[in-house]
């Protein structure tokens, strides 16, 4: 069987690499090999991964992916472009003249950098200690999220990358930044080089001019020849030097959550698109236009698909905790014994019985920026069971969703008509209903669902034919639209409610807040 040329995605997300193969210029998967990542958790809100390992695994997905595609009749040698698509902010350091990691990766949603944005934030002049201080920089606030936070702690409490960074032997990068340095020869001649979606979560990169700035490194204290070189989503890298892809050059690269927005071609402005994850993270398209949001969002860029194209600008929303809160009713408190559990007593009870679930375990993300806040469980009955927390616990992921749509709203004063979904949560149905019920519009659920692998795929293959036009060749496709089946005055009471549990949550880690308190006038 011959299936003409392929286009690889490297997708490394949170909890699972994977290696899928699509055939050109089109939405169609021919086969892929997936691996679980594990991660490490030295302390109480600090998670990391070894970056050795994580290469490993990816460099096994390729191997099990083209051994599938041969023995599906396909050729290694049809595979002309491969991109990688990663979960952002997550930080590694390493020795650029041995190649090894000089600490484990400090994963995205890892706490340890709270005392480092304290304080960095006691520095901001004339002791406002507004965290908002760099956005008009960089798009993003002062917070634990970001990679140069990460960095900084590296730099500040890891002797041997502060010695390195001295010595001028650190490299920094993403996990795309590994990856490709990595796979494109390493020490050998490996290209340091990231795209701008990821350089844009650092807070390292000026969101205008796309290149890192002077008084973003200065006020975080971090030199520039430890970074790599910034480069448009799609335009060649490099090539492969070793392994079943040796000599397919890497040609497309977007941090996770924006190749979800290129892979549900929300490529208009006033598209916006919500991945369903570990996380859940919101995309509204706002086209050339950089719209700096005074309602707790950041402001990144969604996509450059070339050296010459012009940067398209997103505004996103943030939860920390989506998918991870079903991990948590499973493994800590042991609610459902199997994943499999969850429709079935989620449909045992026809509501949440006016229960409400804050999952703020490490504090709350967009619109809030809130890392004192803790989970919370509110309207709690004796004849609250199983079925109710379970409910409310997918309700507590679409309120939060709600969230992030009204602060859009009021950012760009256009409310959208309907909202494109993707991510491993949304194979649950109930979800994708409950979550039409609370913002009262459309959703829309792709018949493809890897759009992040896909959206990656896409940016490789434009990377290698830059005349290609993605727009043309690639529709919406089919989708399964949810459609709201309540009343406004139901929403709007639901969500009154969840606006009272959302400030029960705050205030909670005593440890920062007393710290405050004592800092107050």
């Amino acid at each position: 069987m011959k299936f003409g040329p392929l286009v690889g995605a490297i997708d490394e997300g949170t909890s699972s690499a994977r290696f899928m193969i699509f055939k050109a210029a089109s939405c169609e998967i021919v086969c892929y090999d997936q691996l679980e990542v594990p991660s490490i958790y030295p302390q109480e809100g600090w998670v990391e991964q070894d970056p050795m390992i994580l290469l490993d695994i990816v460099e096994k997905c390729m191997e099990g992916a083209v051994k599938k595609l041969e023995e599906l009749g396909g050729s290694r040698t049809d595979i002309v472009a491969i991109g990688i698509t990663n979960q952002r902010e997550s930080t590694i350091a390493w020795d650029k003249t041995t190649g090894k990691p000089l600490h484990n990766a400090i994963i995205w949603l890892d706490m340890r950098t709270s005392s480092t944005v304290d304080h960095l934030v006691e520095t901001i002049p004339n002791n406002s200690r507004n965290k908002n201080y760099l956005k008009p920089l960089c798009g993003l606030p002062l917070s634990t999220y970001f990679s140069a936070l990460k960095i900084r702690w590296l730099k500040d409490n890891v002797n041997v990358v502060k010695q390195a960074i001295e010595a001028e032997n650190c490299y920094f990068g993403t996990v795309d930044t590994w990856l490709l340095w990595n796979l494109t020869g390493g020490v050998n001649g490996g290209k340091h080089v990231t795209d701008v979606t990821n350089a844009s979560r650092t807070m390292l990169m000026n969101i205008e001019t796309l290149q890192w700035d002077h008084h973003l490194l200065k006020f975080f204290d971090l030199p520039r020849h430890i970074l790599p070189t910034i480069c448009s989503s799609a335009e060649v890298y490099g090539n492969i030097v070793k392994g079943c892809c040796e000599g397919v050059p890497i040609s497309g690269c977007l941090g996770d959550q924006q190749a979800a927005l290129v892979g549900q071609m929300c490529l208009d402005r006033g598209q916006a698109k919500a991945t369903y994850g570990t996380g859940c993270f919101l995309l509204y398209n706002t086209g050339k236009t950089v719209v700096n949001s005074t309602h707790g969002l950041l402001t990144t860029v969604g996509y450059q698909l070339g050296k010459k194209a012009s940067p398209i600008y997103a505004l996103e929303g943030s939860v920390a905790i989506a998918g991870a809160a079903m991990g948590w009713l499973k493994d800590n408190i042991k609610l459902i014994s199997d994943y499999s559990d969850i429709d079935e007593l989620a449909h045992s009870v026809p509501d949440s019985g006016d229960v409400y679930f804050v999952p703020a375990f490490s504090g709350l993300y967009a619109p809030y920026w809130n890392q004192e806040a803790r989970g919370v469980i509110c309207g709690i009955s004796e004849e609250t069971n199983k079925g109710h927390i379970i409910r409310a616990t997918l309700e507590a992921v679409c309120f939060q969703v709600r969230d992030i749509l009204e602060a859009m709203n009021e950012d760009c004063g256009a409310p959208l008509h309907s909202l494109k979904v993707d991510g491993g949560m949304t194979k649950n149905d109930l979800l994708l209903q409950l979550q039409a019920d609370l913002i009262g519009i459309d959703v829309k659920k792709p018949q493809v669902q890897e759009t992040t692998a896909l959206g990656v795929a896409l940016a490789a293959y434009k990377g290698v034919r830059p005349d290609w036009n993605m727009k043309l060749s690639c529709g919406e496709g089919e989708v399964t639209i949810f459609k709201s089946k309540i009343k406004d005055y139901e929403r709007d009471m639901r969500y009154k409610r969840w606006k009272m549990a959302i400030e029960r949550s705050f205030g909670w880690d005593s440890t920062h807040t007393e710290a405050r308190n004592l800092d107050s006038p």
